[in-house]
């Protein structure tokens, strides 16, 4: 690979890892604008705007689905795994 081709991969890679959204307040940046709206509602409430206040409600209410949803199909698998394991041990440890 020449070392035009490697500087070219190297800056696109940096690129779509940098964080593009920064707080205003503290300046610390942030991937995804959703992760920025839920930093400033946790950080800095004062701040906010009413747009920015329902901005941030909407974003934690959408995680905290997320996190319901990542529970329970958690739960679910833990479940079949333990079901799946003790029906394995029935069927090998039985005489």
């Amino acid at each position: 690979m020449t070392d035009h081709q490697s500087t070219s991969t190297a800056t696109a890679s940096t690129e779509t890892e940098s964080p593009t959204h920064v707080c205003d307040v503290c300046g610390r940046a942030f991937h995804a604008e959703e992760l920025l709206v839920l930093h400033r509602g946790v950080r800095h409430p004062s701040d906010l705007d009413e747009t920015e206040r329902q901005a941030y409600r909407e974003a934690y209410a959408a995680e905290e689905r997320e996190i319901r949803s990542f529970r329970i199909r958690a739960l679910f698998v833990l479940v079949i795994l333990y079901f799946g394991f003790l029906l394995l041990y029935v069927f090998y440890a039985s005489p």
